[in-house]
Parts: structure tokens; sequence; C-alpha cells
């Protein structure tokens, strides 16, 4: 029998409860626990593909090809293996789900309730995330905030799970402590009062994760723990830390796992966190600061600055950064600001265009690429990037005036990026959601190219047989497995002319008719890559992206320190 342990939220969204899960999976597999990460998403979406990045962060896409909430990407990151779409769930998934077996007499004629019928799901679908992933522990992350009348369901599963399995279910409870400026100490009644919520819900937590900006002192614990009815060693403080890699550590340090062990009566095996702590040592002692811009158009919303919306792309250099002995200073730039990016651009040490979507914000991105490509910076362009660096090549280098994807411009002269023949019918029909090119898949690297040496100068890399991937005439090919999320892709009656222009198409799909990596010959260029794949999706902090290797070390040549 597995054991399970719930997350859950109080007073305030974005608390950080996906690190304090993501924390306590990488806790328990550090003791010889296996476990495993599931996110519960309360909105109707079926996925979050749909979702505006601006809304609710990054889109996270696993193996399998679903289109997941970011934090499973904090999960695969802090657990360092890759999860399914067993470990996501929505609201709409549930209910979904219900109400096709209905359709198909699966209830038997029974009328089909909330209670039990939509619990059920929503517990065979944890319970199946665990045999899934083979787990001993699974950490559920329950979204929102106690008390919201779209997320009840849940909760109620969770207190079935915790009445018909006591000794086998523990309840998270991370909550936010303020402090009120003009008083000047943190108050404990909004946490009280969220717990409160809790048990009237039927829940008792077992342990309170208490946020805050500063760490929680004797006497607010001692308040928690009376009106919480919990122990004092019972409340965890979390205090902002300055990175997140930092939260394991901080828990650990007051034996969390431990406590968490002896609640669900697990036999630990070992206690190892040495990569993890030499990891948040390199991130942190790192001087050297290696200056990079980012040019994208996800990140305003209203007046603030949504990092959210490229969060694995930002991890991703920071992980290859901390590697190398730098730290990373990022500084976002909006693709349709109206800035003069040439003015702007000037001094930093690479240049890095993400995914996006649409027309807006094109032309700032075209324009970056350019000054990337002419001022000889390093560039890597991601998924749209890339699209974006094949346009502004056959612009400016190849002549085609106005070249363009038909994404962006219907009518263009020159559709030097076009939508995949597949993705027409879908389009037309308007079946947007899960449709597009979706989760890993192969890539056949061009021999001789930056991207072989990036991927196989490294003793991880290997060299997969070509019987692995079907219709293929040579043997031995070098063929790596990336990420997509993706409708467009290179149009095949421009590369002969892209190609004579200078510009290598280094990876490939295996039937050769989709184009999945472009880049600038060394001699032209120190380093210019883009990916239709998104690397960023793999990248770990104890296992960095090659990619991302190769790029951050190429901007610290690039830097004066």
């Amino acid at each position: 029998m597995p054991k399970y342990i719930f997350v859950s939220g109080g007073v305030i969204s974005g608390l950080g409860k996906g690190i304090t899960a993501a924390s306590i999976g990488l806790l328990l597999k550090s003791r010889g626990v296996r476990a495993t990460n599931v996110k519960i998403d309360m909105y109707l979406n079926v996925d979050a593909g749909t979702i505006r990045p601006q809304e609710h962060g990054e889109v996270f896409v696993t193996d399998d090809g679903i289109e997941t909430d970011q934090d499973i990407g904090h999960y695969e990151r802090f657990l360092n293996e890759s999860l399914h779409r067993e470990n996501y769930m929505t609201t709409g998934q549930v209910y979904k789900a219900v109400i096709d077996r209905e359709r198909a007499f699966g209830y038997n004629g029974e009328d089909v309730e909330a209670i039990p019928h939509v619990t059920d799901e929503i517990i065979e679908r944890i319970i199946k995330a665990g045999k899934v992933n083979k787990a001993e522990v699974v950490i559920v992350e329950l979204g929102g905030t106690v008390g919201e009348y779209q997320n009840g369901l849940f909760f109620e599963a969770n207190r079935i799970m915790k009445l018909r399995w006591p000794k086998d279910v523990v309840h998270v409870h991370v909550s936010y402590l303020p402090v009120i400026k003009s008083i000047g100490e943190l108050k404990s009644k909004p946490t009280q009062q969220s717990v409160n919520v809790l048990n009237s819900m039927g829940i008792q937590p077992d342990f309170l994760v208490a946020r805050s900006e500063h760490e929680i002192d004797k006497r607010r614990r001692e308040r928690l723990a009376l009106f919480c009815n919990m122990h004092d060693d019972d409340i965890i403080a979390n205090p902002d830390l300055d990175c997140i890699y930092c939260v394991p550590i901080f828990l650990e340090d007051q034996k969390f796992s431990d406590k968490l062990i002896g609640k669900l009566g697990l036999k630990p095996k070992r206690k190892d966190l040495k990569e993890w702590r030499e990891f948040v040592e390199r991130y942190e002692g790192s001087k050297k600061e290696v200056k990079i811009a980012l040019v994208g158009k996800y990140f305003a919303t209203g007046n603030y600055v949504l990092r959210d919306s490229y969060i694995c792309v930002i991890e991703a250099l920071r992980h290859a950064a901390a590697k190398l002995g730098v730290s990373v200073k990022m500084d976002w730039f909006n693709s349709d600001g109206g800035e003069d990016l040439n003015k702007v651009l000037k001094g930093y040490a690479g240049v890095v265009v993400p995914q996006g979507w649409g027309s807006r914000g094109v032309e700032g991105k075209i324009a970056a690429v350019k000054f990337a490509r002419e001022k000889k910076i390093p560039y890597l362009g991601l998924c749209f990037g890339m699209q974006m660096a094949v346009i502004e090549f056959a612009r400016n280098v190849c002549g085609m005036k106005g070249a363009n994807s038909t994404e962006v411009d219907a009518k263009t002269k020159y559709p030097v990026i076009h939508i995949m023949p597949e993705q027409k019918k879908y389009l037309e029909e308007h079946h947007y959601g899960g449709t597009i090119r979706l989760g890993a898949w192969p890539c056949i690297v061009r021999p001789g190219t930056l991207l072989d040496e990036i991927y196989f100068s490294n003793s991880k890399s290997e060299i997969l047989n070509s019987k692995q991937i079907q219709n293929k005439k040579s043997k031995n090919q070098k063929i790596i497995s990336e990420r997509h999320r993706h409708r467009y892709e290179v149009n095949n009656e421009f590369k002969e002319k892209l190609e004579k222009c200078g510009l290598v198409f280094s990876g490939f799909s295996p039937d050769g008719k989709l184009v999945e990596a472009i880049e600038l010959s060394k001699k032209i260029h120190p380093f210019f890559v883009g990916t239709q794949f998104h690397p960023e999706y793999k990248s770990r902090p104890l296992d960095p992206h090659p990619i991302f290797m190769a790029f951050v070390d190429e901007a610290v040549k690039n830097s004066k320190f």
C-alpha cells in the first residue's frame, strides 16, 4: 500500500506550494524512498495548453506529450527524473472522464453524483499515478487555496482517503504569515483562520509549513501550535530564501524528512543530500556574472513583470551557469515594447529568444536575432526563436524581402515558415487543445555540426542504433530525443536557397521532413543555434542541458569580467 502526502495552501495563492511539494519529493528520495509528485489544477480546462502564459505561467510538456502546469517542471527538476501524464490532473479531466463513463452506461444506471463518483475518480487517478511511477509515496499538490468552492471535491477526496487509510495519509498545509509594517511583527491569525477552514472540511493538518518574509520565532510557533491543534515540532519554518533550490536544505535542517517518515511509518534507507548541497554551493558561490538578454512577449502583465512565463528557460540558464562556476544576470525585454533593441542589447554576453505564438512582437524578435547575428553575440533561439532566426536570415542574408511565417503573414511572398500539413485541418475545425506536435520526438543530428559537438562530445551522450527508429536506411545515426510544442515548421521549399546562403540545418526528424535545428558555422559566428524543440524542459539542477551549457560557456567567453 503506497503512502500519500497532500499539500494544500492557505491565505493567498503563489505561496510556493509547488516548491514545498517538490522539496518533499527530493527529501524523501534522498532518504531512499521512491516518491513521485502529482499536481491537481482546479480549472475546467482539460490541460494547460490553451491558457495564456500571463494567466497561468509557462506551459510544461512531458515526454508523453501532455501540456501541464509549470509545477510539473519543478517536480522533474527536484526529483531529477521525467514524469508522466498521470502526474497531472485537472477538474476538466475528472469531469470529462465521469461524464464519458456515464454516457457509456459505465455506472449501470445509477444517478451520477459528485460524491462518490467524482471523488472516486479523483482517488483512482491518484492511485494510478503511484502505480505508473512505482512510488512508495505519492505527494499530491492541491491547487488554489483552502476554502475555494471550485476545489472542494479534491479536499473531500483527501478526507475520504484519510478516513480509509488513516496511517497512510499525511496532510501538509502551507500558509502565509504576513508582516504589517505599521506593527512590525508576523501575524498568525490568517493562518489560524486557514487551518480552521481546513478543519471545517474534516481535515486536520499533520504539518504546517509557515511561509513568511522572515523565519517565525518561538512565540509565533507556540501560538500556531496552540490554535491549530498541533505540536510545536509540526510547525515547519519556510521563510523567503535567496533561491528556490535552498528550500529543501532549509527544510531538512529542521529534520523534516525524519518527521515525514515517522508520521508515515516508513523505514529510511539512507540520508544523502550531498550532490544537492554541492549544487547549491556552486549556485550561490559564483562570483563571475554573465549578462544574458531574453527577448520575449509574455513578460508583461499590467504593470508587472511575469517571469514565470519562461521559467524553464530561466532555470536552464541557471543550471548551466552553476555548473560552469558563474552566475547569470538576466534582463527581460518585451519584443513589442517599442524599444530600439540595437541599443538596449549592447553589452550583453548572449541573447535568447524563447517560445511564442502569433504575430504580436515578431518584428522585435527578428530585430534581436539580427543584432546577435551581425554583432556575433552568442544566440539561442528556442522553438519560435528558431523560426525567427530563419526569417531574419532569409530577409537579410538571402535577400527574401518580406520573408515571414504564415502564422504572422498568410500572404507573404516568402513563407519560409509554414504550418505543418497535418495541422491545417485542426485549425480549420478550431481544434486547438492537445492537437499540436507534443512530447518527446527523435531527431537525427547531422555529423560535423555544432549540434553534433554539443550532444556527442560528452560521455553522457550515446549513439543509438537506427533500428530503434522506423524507416531509416543508414545505420549508426546520431539520434537525440527532445520535447516539442509547435504547429509551424521550416518550409522545405526554401531549404536549398537558405543552405546556399550559409544557414546550416543540423537536426531533422527521422523521415527527413521536419527541420529540428539550425545553426551558423563557427567560421561565421561563435554560437548561433536555433532548435524547434524545447531543450529547457529537460534541464535539471544536477544535470544541466548540454545546449544551455554550450550557450552559457560561449557567453562566458564573450564576457568582460
